[in-house]
C-alpha cells in the first residue's frame, strides 16, 4: 500500500513537471518546489530538534531512583510502565507526525520566504517609525512567521518536557505541594526563561505591528495606539526581560519563589500596562474629543489608502450638470449617437440561439465589450464571443468522443455595440463557421479554433494530434446540415509518446483507457489546466487574478486577456478590507464571472498583463506597472518569468483594457476616499455608495461597471470603463467616474465628476423608475404572449453639460423547434433631467428629448439670420440713396457749368470727376442689393435719378469749347 501511494504521489508531482515542462515555465515549478522542500526540511529539522532534544534531555536527566525519591509510588507510574517498553518507537512516530505539521506547515510560508529574500525597496518610509515600506511589506511578515514558530516550538518542548519528568520521576503533584528534582526544576525553568525571552522580543516587535492596528477610527496606529499602547509595548518588553532573568535565576537557586514572582509581574504588567492603561487613555481622552485627536492618523490613513489603492492622482471636479434639457450645449456630444446598446450579460444568449451553429457549442456569459475599428478606420466598440465546446452530444459521451473527438470550440463571433439589423439582432460583423465577415478579414484571423476556453467543458483533459494520417478531431459541422470538416492538433501539449507518461497520467485520471486505446500514439498529447485564468494561475502562483478574462483577436490568432494584480494586506495606516466584498456586484453574484476570495488586503497594483493563446494555449506575463515594488520582488524571484512590456505587440496594446476587479476596488475606496480632510472623513457627511442594480430590482446588489465609449468634459472620446455613486443618504446621483481604458493613450486615468448640490440630478433607480413608469403601457404591450420585457444596462454617460442615461430594452421571444427563448432590441430610452424620450433607435430617442430644443435653436438661427440679413439691406438702401444724390447733384452741377457763359471747365471738370465717385458708388450699392430681389430705390429719389437711368451725355472735359457748345 505505501508503495501504491508513493506512486500515486510521484505521479502527481511528476505530470505537474511535465506541464510546466510544456508550457515552458519550469522555472517556477523548480523554485516553488525547491524553496518548499527547503523549508520543510527546516521547520520538520528544528522542530524535531527542539522538541526532540528537550524531551530526550528530560528523559537523561531523570532521577536515578525514579519516584521513591518523593515517598513512593505515584499515579504516573502505570503509564509509565505501560509506555516505557515502546518509547523508542513512540518517540520516532511522533517526532515524524511533528515533522510532517511543522515541515507543511513551514513550507506553506514559501511565499513571505520569497518575498523576505528578494524584497524590493518602495521608496517611501511610513511616518510612525520612518522604515522604508519594505520592512512592513516584506520582513515583518517573515519576523513574525519565525516567531511564530519559535514559540510554538518552545510551548511544545515544555509540555514534552514536563510529561517527561513527570513519568519519569521528575516531579510529582500528588503530595501537598510541587517536588520537583534539581534537573526538572532547572530544565523548565530554562525553557519557561525563553518562552518569557520571546515573549520579550515579541513585545519588541508588536510596536511595529501597530501600523496596521483597527483600534482606532481607520485602521492605522491611533492616538491611543501612538501615545499609550507604543509605550506600554516597550514597558512590557522590558518587564519581559527582567521575568525572563527571573526564571534563569531559578537554575541557582532552588525554590519555586523567583519563577513565581516573575510569571506574576509578567501577568499582571500585561494586564494593567497593556490592557487597562491604553482603555483608559480610549475612553477618557479620546472618545471626548476624537475628532480632534484622531485628525493627525486619520490624515495619515487617507494619504496611506490613496497610495495603496493607487487611487492617489484620481481627479475630482466639479460638474455643474444641467438637468433642463432646454439649456444644454447646441449639438451635444457626438459619440453619444455610437455609445454601446448590445448588453453582454443579455445577448449572449441571442449569440447562442442565432450563432450557435450546433447543441454542443455555447458562448460564455456575459459576453465581454472589446473595440474593433470599421471600414472607415474608427474605433468601435464591440460585443465579443468565441464558440466554445460544451461537450459531445447527448447519447454520444463515450471517452473516446469526449477526450478525443470533441476536442475544441470553433470561431470568434462579433457584432458592432451601437446597432442591431432591422429584426433587432446584433449585426455581426465577424460570424458563422468558418469565420466570415469584415472584421475577421480586417483582423486576419487565421486560427479560430478554440482548444483553450472558459467553458466547464475545459476543466477537462482532451488528448489531440494523434492522426495526423486519418485526422478524427471535430472541426466544425459542414455546410447544408450533413458531414463534419475534422482537424488535427498541432500545437504544444505534454507528450504521450512514451508508455511511462501514459501510465502517470492513467494514474492520474483513473482512467485505464490512456494506456489501452490504440488511439493514442506516439503523436498525441494530451491537454489539460485549460481555462485561461487558471492556466495564468499555475505558472504565476503568487498573483491575484480578475475574474474575467476576455478574448481578442491578436496578430489573427484568438488570445484571451488576463489581468494579474500583486496584492497584499502589509502596506502601513493603510485601509483593511475583504477582496470578495469590494468586486462583489451583480456579475459575480451570479457567479457569470468568477468571485474574488474573502482575503482582506490593503494594496493592489494591476502589475501583470498576460495572454493565453486560444489554439496552442501559449502563456506569456508581461510587467505592466513596472513601479511596482511587489512585482519587482516576485521578478528576483523568478528571473525571466515575466516579461517586458516592450515586447507586447502593437495589436495586443491595441486590445488591453482597464481591469474590472480593480476599478471596482478602487470605485469602493474611493465612495470614501475622495475626501482628503480629516475633519470632513470623519463626518462621513460626503460618503457616497455604489447604486444598486436597477435592472434587477435589488438594493444591495451593486450596479456592476460598463465599458463604453464616453466623452469626458474637454476630451476627445475615449473607451472607458465607468460608474457612478449616489450618496449615503438619498437617490440622487452624487458622482459620475469613468476611468480611460486605452493603452493608446492616457491609460489608467481616473477622473470623477461631482455633481452640483444645487441642481438634483436623477440616481439610476430614479431613472429607471421613471422609464417603467413613463412607458409602462407600451413596454408592456410588447411583451405579450410569449414574449417578455427585458431591461438592458442601464449606462451613464457625460452630454452637453450634463448626464443622459440610456437603457436598451429587449423583447425576449421563444423561438419555435424547441428553442430557448432569446432577447431582441426592439426600444431605446434615454432620461435627461426630468425629460424621457424612447425610440427604436436611439437616435429617435435623443431627438424625442432634445428634439424641441433643437427645433427651437434653428427657429432662433433662422430669426437671427433674417434680421442680419434686413439690416444689411438697410444698410444696402442707405448706401443706395447717398450715391443717387451725389450723381444727381454732380450732374446738376456740371450742367450749371456749362450752361455759364463763358462757360466754367474747371468746375464742369471737378463735377465731372464727382459723378464718376458717384456712379461708382451706385454700382457697388446695386451689386449688394443683388441677393435680395425686392429690394428698390429709395422712394424720395427722382424718378430721373434711377438706378438703371444714365445722366445726360455731357461733353468729356478734354473737349474744345466748341465741341462742347
Amino acid at each position: 500500500m505505501a508503495i501504491v501511494a508513493l506512486f500515486f504521489l510521484f505521479s502527481g508531482i511528476y505530470t505537474d513537471y511535465l506541464w510546466f515542462d510544456a508550457v515552458d515555465y519550469t522555472s517556477v515549478f523548480t523554485g516553488v518546489v525547491l524553496t518548499q522542500i527547503v523549508l520543510f526540511l527546516v521547520g520538520a529539522l528544528l522542530m524535531v530538534a527542539i522538541a526532540g532534544g528537550n524531551m530526550l534531555l528530560a528523559f537523561r536527566t531523570r532521577p536515578m531512583f525514579g519516584p521513591a525519591m518523593f515517598g513512593g509510588a505515584s499515579g504516573a507510574d502505570r503509564y509509565r510502565m505501560a509506555l516505557d517498553p515502546h518509547r523508542k518507537l513512540i518517540f520516532i512516530i511522533g517526532m515524524g507526525l511533528l515533522a510532517l505539521f511543522s515541515g507543511s506547515s513551514f513550507a506553506g510560508q514559501w511565499q513571505t520566504w520569497l518575498q523576505f529574500v528578494n524584497g524590493a525597496s518602495f521608496g517611501k518610509k511610513d511616518q510612525l517609525f520612518e522604515f522604508d515600506i519594505s520592512f512592513y511589506m516584506f520582513d515583518y511578515p517573515f519576523i513574525r512567521m519565525v516567531l511564530n514558530f519559535l514559540f510554538t516550538a518552545i510551548i511544545i518542548s515544555i509540555l514534552l518536557a514536563a510529561i517527561t519528568h513527570y513519568l519519569y520521576g521528575g516531579f510529582r503533584l500528588q503530595s501537598p505541594g510541587l517536588h520537583a528534582s534539581r534537573a526538572a526544576r532547572v530544565h523548565l525553568s530554562v525553557l519557561l526563561g525563553i518562552f518569557v525571552l520571546l515573549k520579550a522580543i515579541a513585545y519588541w516587535i508588536d510596536r511595529y505591528g501597530l501600523v496596521f492596528s483597527d483600534r482606532g477610527f481607520v485602521h492605522g496606529a491611533s492616538y491611543t495606539d501612538v501615545n499609550a499602547v507604543l509605550p506600554a509595548k516597550t514597558i512590557l518588553a522590558i518587564i519581559a526581560l527582567i521575568c525572563a532573568a527571573l526564571f534563569f535565576a531559578g537554575v541557582v537557586r532552588p525554590g519555586g519563589m523567583l519563577p513565581g514572582v516573575s510569571f506574576g509581574l509578567l501577568v499582571l504588567s500585561a494586564i494593567l500596562i497593556g490592557g487597562v492603561y491604553p482603555a483608559l487613555v480610549e475612553q477618557f481622552q479620546v472618545k471626548p474629543n476624537q475628532q480632534g485627536k484622531e485628525a493627525l492618523y486619520i490624515q495619515r490613513n487617507i494619504d496611506a489608502t490613496r497610495e495603496a489603492y493607487d487611487v492617489d492622482k484620481t481627479e475630482v471636479e466639479t460638474y455643474n450638470a444641467q438637468a433642463d434639457p432646454a439649456k444644454v450645449q447646441p449639438g451635444g456630444d457626438t459619440s453619444v449617437s455610437g455609445v454601446r446598446l448590445l448588453d453582454p450579460a443579455l445577448v449572449s444568449s441571442t449569440y447562442e440561439q442565432t450563432q450557435r451553429i450546433r447543441g454542443f457549442y455555447n458562448f460564455a456569459e456575459p459576453l465581454d465589450v472589446d473595440r474593433y475599428r470599421d471600414a472607415s478606420g474608427k474605433m468601435i466598440d464591440h460585443v465579443v464571443g468565441v464558440r466554445e465546446l460544451t461537450g459531445p452530444p447527448e447519447g454520444q459521451n463515450n471517452w473516446i468522443n469526449r477526450h478525443l473527438v470533441y476536442t475544441h470550440g470553433y470561431g470568434f463571433v462579433a457584432a458592432p455595440g451601437n446597432k442591431v439589423d432591422s429584426s433587432g439582432l446584433p449585426d455581426y460583423d465577424a460570424k458563422d463557421m468558418p469565420v466570415s465577415g469584415p472584421l475577421a478579414t480586417s483582423t486576419g484571423l487565421k486560427e479560430p479554433r478554440v482548444y483553450f476556453g472558459e467553458e466547464p467543458a475545459s476543466a477537462e483533459y482532451v488528448i489531440a494530434g494523434g492522426n495526423t494520417d486519418r485526422p478524427q478531431e471535430l472541426d466544425y459541422p459542414q455546410t447544408g446540415g450533413t458531414g463534419q470538416k475534422n482537424t488535427t492538433y498541432t500545437g504544444g501539449g505534454v507528450a504521450l509518446g512514451s508508455f511511462f507518461n501514459r501510465m502517470l497520467y492513467a494514474a492520474k485520471y483513473s482512467e485505464a483507457n490512456i494506456l489501452l486505446s490504440g488511439d493514442v500514439n506516439a503523436d498525441s498529447k494530451i491537454l489539460y489546466e485549460r481555462h485561461p485564468r487558471d492556466r495564468v494561475q499555475k505558472v504565476a502562483p503568487f498573483l491575484t487574478l480578475d475574474g474575467n478574462p476576455y478574448p481578442a483577436v491578436v496578430d489573427g490568432r484568438i488570445t484571451w486577456i488576463v489581468d494579474g494584480y500583486t496584492t497584499s494586506n502589509d502596506y502601513p495606516y493603510s485601509q483593511s478590507e475583504s477582496l470578495g466584498d469590494m468586486t462583489r456586484d451583480t456579475s459575480s453574484d451570479r457567479r457569470v464571472i468568477a468571485q474574488q476570495p474573502t482575503d482582506r488586503i490593503n494594496y493592489i497594483r494591476n502589475s501583470v498583463k498576460a495572454t493565453v493563446d486560444a489554439y496552442d494555449g501559449t502563456v506569456k506575463l508581461y510587467a505592466w506597472d513596472t513601479n511596482d515594488p511587489v512585482l519587482r520582488t516576485w521578478s528576483s524571484a523568478f528571473p525571466g518569468v515575466i516579461r517586458p512590456a516592450t515586447e507586447m505587440s502593437a495589436d495586443l496594446k491595441a486590445h488591453v483594457r482597464y481591469p474590472e476587479d480593480l476599478f471596482k476596488v478602487q470605485r469602493y475606496t474611493l465612495s470614501r476616499y475622495h475626501i482628503t480632510d480629516p475633519s470632513a472623513f470623519y463626518s462621513g457627511q460626503d460618503f457616497w455608495n455604489v447604486p444598486g442594480d436597477p435592472t434587477q430590482g435589488d438594493k444591495n446588489t451593486k450596479q456592476p461597471p460598463y465599458y463604453l465609449t464616453t466623452t469626458m468634459p474637454g476630451e476627445q472620446p475615449t473607451f472607458s470603463l465607468t460608474t457612478t455613486f449616489v450618496p449615503r443618504q438619498g437617490p440622487n446621483l452624487a458622482a459620475f467616474m469613468a476611468v480611460n481604458s486605452s493603452a493608446e493613450s492616457g491609460y489608467g486615468r481616473i477622473r470623477i465628476l461631482r455633481m452640483p448640490s444645487s441642481t438634483p440630478i436623477p440616481g439610476p433607480g430614479q431613472a429607471q423608475n421613471a422609464f417603467q413608469s413613463r412607458f409602462a403601457g407600451e413596454l408592456n404591450l410588447l411583451g405579450v404572449g410569449a414574449s417578455s420585457v427585458r431591461y438592458g444596462n442601464l449606462l451613464t454617460l457625460p452630454y452637453a453639460g450634463g448626464l443622459v442615461y440610456i437603457e436598451p430594452v429587449y423583447i425576449q421571444v421563444t423561438a419555435g423547434g424547441g428553442q430557448e427563448p432569446y432577447p431582441i432590441l426592439q426600444r431605446v430610452l434615454v432620461s435627461f433631467g426630468s425629460k424621457i424620450g424612447v425610440g427604436r433607435t436611439l437616435t429617435e430617442a435623443l431627438k424625442e428629448v432634445f428634439g424641441e430644443q433643437e427645433q427651437q435653436q434653428e427657429q432662433q438661427q433662422e430669426q437671427n439670420t433674417q434680421q442680419q440679413e434686413q439690416g444689411e439691406a438697410n444698410q444696402a438702401d442707405a448706401a443706395l440713396t447717398s450715391a443717387i444724390t451725389n450723381a444727381q447733384k454732380a450732374y446738376d452741377d456740371a450742367q450749371k457749368a456749362l450752361q455759364a457763359s463763358p462757360p466754367d471747365w474747371d468746375a464742369y471738370g471737378a463735377a465731372q470727376k464727382r459723378l464718376q465717385d458717384a456712379l461708382k458708388a451706385l454700382e457697388g450699392a446695386n451689386r449688394q442689393q443683388q441677393p435680395d430681389a425686392s429690394a428698390s430705390p429709395s422712394p424720395s429719389a427722382s424718378p430721373s435719378a434711377s438706378p438703371s437711368a444714365s445722366p445726360p451725355a455731357t461733353p468729356s472735359p478734354s473737349a474744345s469749347p466748341a465741341e462742347g457748345t
